[in-house]
């Protein structure tokens, strides 16, 4: 332990502790914009590159960044003498100098941590006048890119590089002209971004945001030719309720059904059913694969799961030569899509195409899997419209509604009702527990010992575990962040030496909880613990914990599908996967 002073209060924090983390960790506020941790997931970036954080260290000539430097012993610390505050200020107009004064028209407004420093120091004019830099705009179809915001904090690039290996954004070019882009400053679609969107998630201003898709889905509601359907997804209310000043976790499913009917869409139904049909499907694949490789037929194992679009980007670009063992099965979005253009329609009484289906989705990469053309049927996309937690929040309050005055409404049917094991999918372990549930009892024709896998809980990066399966011993593997994923995606190409059966992969911090669609977390993750906190309660509180139970599900298969992972629903459920690894390829 490590005995200093800052601000005059003495503190004890172990060695190798920053500053800044010691000042946070005795409720003094440092302020940064290049720094960023996600404390409890091992992740921090250190890279000092701002100078927002720099302090005073008696002793020391010059000020030292908070968030570089380690504390010594005896260390005596000011964060807010008037040199201190006076080096931040004149760090931040200089910033300020070189950006763009729109934030009435900003996506950040009101969320940018730029903006709010600037309050804070009491900046009310930029002393220096001069050039400032320009650049081109950029768009996939989750994150649109305006560089002439960017304030060089890198925070992406970290997230990009070290959290998920992507390594589609670094910093190019020198001096006046350095901005962060993909190699060669081509394209972010051209690249090997994989949409995960963690990169707007981390941006303090408003360089990098999602796709706004309000205006479409509006448009579709006010079109009378058209009836307009929506699901929401696992994990969007756990954390809706942030953005109407409510606690992090509270749970406000019945009045996000409530506000989705005030919005005008005609039927308001619920992602957790179709995450309870991707688990018949998934969990029926996985139990035909092992039955295959315990008969001495050759089988492609472990089998992955493929709820997670930003996944699936990530092994078609990066690993093309394991694209058998991922399961086959669309995701939660997807397999709604597919259901509601094929078997709602009809029942509804309109044509595919005039059936409007929109998404309620915690990350940004829903936004580019709903327009794979292998998701679509002649050209019309099984589901058209995907906003964010975010934007659904935006439309609430652009329709002058808010969401605490909501009552309790149920979802519709018959696509509504739903399992505890179809809400863990939005944490991480969420669906490889669901799957066990399952696939346990329908593999052996016994009632579970236990309902809950605690095993496959928690935010530590891989997870391990050796189920009972009735006497076969099921191993298991539980990841987030495609960096753990990397990890294991490279063991299997070595040979699968720990001999996994199954493995769950999403790619964001905690799970879909922590996705890029969210409210913003600021790197805080007690935030997202809270989230997977509220799961699992609301797990806990249905009566009907188990996919296989779901009466709806069992319905759909008997008047429509016949059986999971039969004719029909391997025509509709299921997917295919492409080499990608030319992007990756070009980005090298």
């Amino acid at each position: 332990m490590i005995n200093l002073t800052i601000d005059n209060k003495p503190i004890q924090v172990p060695e190798g502790t920053t500053i800044l983390k010691a000042a946070r960790m005795n409720g003094i506020d440092i302020p940064t914009l290049c720094h960023f941790e996600l404390d409890g997931m091992n992740f921090e970036n250190k890279p000092g590159g701002c100078r927002v954080c720099v302090v005073e260290v008696k002793g020391r000539r010059n000020l030292a960044p908070a968030c570089a430097t380690d504390v010594m012993e005896g260390m005596e610390v000011l964060t807010h003498s008037a040199r201190v505050i006076n080096a931040r200020k004149t760090v931040v107009e200089l910033i300020l100098s070189d950006h763009p004064n729109d934030c009435l028209q900003c996506e950040k407004n009101g969320d940018c941590e730029l903006q709010s420093l600037t309050k804070r120091l009491g900046i009310k004019e930029i002393p220096f006048k001069g050039e400032t830099s320009t650049y081109r705009k950029d768009s996939t179809l989750s994150v649109y890119r305006d560089m002439d915001k960017c304030v060089m904090c890198r925070r992406c690039e970290t997230m990009c590089n070290k959290f998920q290996t992507v390594g589609a954004l670094s910093g190019v070019n020198r001096g006046f002209q350095a901005v962060v882009a993909p190699a060669f400053e081509q394209n972010l679609g051209d690249s090997s971004c994989i949409n995960c969107g963690q990169c707007v998630q981390v941006c303090p201003v408003g360089a990098l945001t999602l796709v706004d898709n309000i205006a479409d889905v509006m448009a579709a509601i006010a079109d009378p030719t058209k009836k307009v359907v929506v699901q929401t997804a696992p994990a969007v209310r756990v954390a809706l309720g942030e953005e109407f000043g409510m606690k992090p976790g509270e749970i406000v499913t019945g009045k996000m059904a409530a506000a989705l009917r005030r919005l005008g869409f005609d039927q308001v139904y619920d992602t957790d059913w179709s995450a309870d049909l991707t688990i018949m499907e998934e969990g029926t694949e996985l139990l035909g694969r092992l039955k295959k490789a315990l008969a001495g037929e050759e089988v492609k194992l472990p089998m992955f799961t493929s709820c997670c679009p930003a996944w699936v980007a990530f092994y078609e670009k990066n690993f093309p030569d394991l694209l058998e063992y991922p399961s086959t099965a669309k995701s939660p979005q997807g397999m709604f899509g597919a259901v509601a253009k094929n078997y709602l329609a009809p029942k509804l009484g309109v044509k595919r195409e005039d059936l409007v289906v929109v998404s309620i989705m915690p990350f940004l990469a829903k936004k580019s899997e709903r327009a794979r053309e292998e998701l679509s049927v002649n050209g019309d996309a099984d589901v058209n419209f995907t906003l964010s937690t975010r934007e659904l929040a935006h439309m609430i309050r652009q329709c002058n509604l808010d969401l605490n005055d909501m009552p309790e409404e149920d979802f519709d049917s018959p696509l509504g009702q739903s399992t505890g094991a179809a809400v863990i999918f939005g944490a991480t372990g969420g669906v490889m527990e669901a799957a066990l549930r399952t696939a346990y009892e329908v593999h052996t024709g016994k009632k579970l010992p236990r309902i809950d896998f605690e095993e496959t809980r928690g935010f530590q990066g891989i997870k391990e575990a050796t189920i009972d399966f009735d006497g076969f011993p099921l191993k298991i593997a539980v990841a987030y962040s495609l960096g753990n994923a990397r990890k294991l995606m490279e063991q299997v190409r070595e040979g699968n030496p720990n001999g996994y059966h199954f493995i769950e992969v999403m790619a964001c911090p905690g799970g879909c909880i922590g996705g890029a669609g969210q409210p913003y977390h600021h790197g805080n993750s007690d935030i997202i613990r809270k989230r997977m906190e509220a799961t699992y309660r609301e797990d806990a509180g249905k009566p009907i914990r188990k996919s296989h139970e779901n009466p709806e599900i069992i319905a759909i298969y008997k008047e429509y599908y016949g059986e999971p992972c039969g004719h029909l629903s391997h025509e509709q459920l299921h997917t295919h996967y492409f080499d990608r690894s030319d992007k990756v390829e070009a980005t090298k």
